[in-house]
């Protein structure tokens, strides 16, 4: 529903290609954004033969860059100097978040003067990009982060130990193509703390205090694809329809927090993710139902007749298809499907108590946590955090 006096944007990538074998048409849709590609990849050059194959189809020259593991703003860097050497003029981004999310940073700084610290949030100078980015295609290959349709990459910052992001309009892709068969051969465990990424990333914009309209329907329906489709998907390999619902859970994703906003449980995501060897979708998979609870708990003591409140009551009869359901039936569905998909505590990644306080307050700094339905004190953020490990 609208409130009064609501006034809201929508921005996304250029065009959008969704459908099983899209990647067929990745050599037609390229041609129109240059000549000579930079493909960010992940480990494996092996995967990028088909991609190849429509590059060449249409002339269009590549070379290969490979990100592994998360992105850092070295790896960036690296990045477009290879770029530039190659004389590249558009950047394809294949692979999971890592890999768009550098390409992304890769584009901006191509066209654009200075260092990445110049524009780097947090822990660099935070400028605005003067120039827009060179073209940029997406294609992932996991199913999570919705980075195909963001208009910001999060790099690893590992002198500050924090993750930042480079952000700007023009970092929305020129084109994003998502061809779930590409996430038909991911193995369970990517399977489910991606698919547990994209949970969240369907939960927080939708309880944000920036929701719209159209961010709502786009939460709606990502949530219930989520619900039918992730342990199916988990469980059964190259499940067609569970991966399809996933790939398009995903996307729907990226659409409501490119223009919504997030919560407290990405909030911690940088802190966390740049301090230990997690991946981004384990912390969000480890935190969404100890964030979801402390949340709830805060709204009922400090503004139980609050709107997410309601919200979060949609969300459990969404996830669990049962129309009376309470709060506390999503809750409980949130933390079996957890133990389900045998999601591991951040204790298993090297964190303990003692780096809650510091984690706690570089959490608070966030810009997504600005976005959270009430503002939590750092006692309820500590104890969410704590119930994580």
């Amino acid at each position: 529903m609208t409130r009064v006096g609501e006034r809201f944007e929508f921005a996304t990538a250029t065009r959008i290609v969704f459908g099983r074998g899209a990647l067929e048409q990745a050599g037609s849709l390229a041609k129109s954004l240059g000549k000579r590609a930079l493909i960010v990849g992940g480990r494996s050059a092996a995967r990028n033969e088909a991609l190849l194959d429509r590059l060449k189809e249409q002339k269009i020259e590549s070379f290969a860059f490979s990100i592994v593991g998360e992105p850092t703003t070295d790896a960036v860097r690296q990045g477009v100097e290879a770029a530039r050497s190659a004389d590249c003029d558009f950047v394809i981004g294949f692979g999971g978040g890592s890999a768009i999310d550098a390409a992304k940073a890769i584009g901006a700084l191509l066209t654009n003067p200075g260092d990445l610290f110049d524009y780097l949030e947090v822990v660099g100078r935070g400028q605005p990009l003067p120039h827009p980015a060179a073209p940029i295609m997406a294609v992932p290959t996991t199913a999570g982060t919705g980075a195909e349709v963001t208009r910001n990459a999060v790099l690893a910052a590992p002198e500050a130990r924090v993750k930042a992001s480079l952000r700007g309009p023009s970092l929305l892709p020129r084109v994003a193509l998502i061809d779930p068969s590409l996430t038909d051969r991911l193995p369970p465990e990517l399977t489910a703390t991606t698919g547990l990424d994209a949970l969240t990333q369907l939960i927080e914009p939708y309880v944000c205090n920036r929701s719209n309209p159209l961010t709502d329907g786009f939460c709606r329906e990502g949530l219930q694809m989520v619900a039918r489709s992730l342990q199916r998907a988990h469980a059964g390999g190259a499940n067609e329809m569970a991966r399809d619902d996933m790939a398009c859970a995903s996307l729907l994703g990226g659409l409501a927090l490119a223009n919504a906003g997030l919560g407290a449980v990405h909030g911690f995501a940088a802190p966390i993710g740049g301090a230990f060897p997690v991946p981004h979708g384990a912390v969000c998979a480890a935190l969404l139902a100890p964030v979801m609870e402390c949340n709830v708990s805060a709204l009922r003591e400090r503004a139980p007749k609050s709107e997410p409140i309601a919200r979060y009551q949609a969300i459990a009869a969404l996830l669990t298809g049962q129309p009376g359901a309470s709060i506390e039936d999503g809750l409980a569905w949130i933390r079996e499907l957890c133990v389900a998909l045998g999601i591991r505590g951040l204790r298993t990644f090297g964190l303990t108590t003692d780096a809650i306080p510091d984690l706690v307050e570089k959490a608070g700094r966030a810009s997504s946590m600005k976005a959270n339905p009430i503002a939590l004190t750092q006692r309820e953020l500590s104890d969410a955090l704590g119930r994580a490990l």
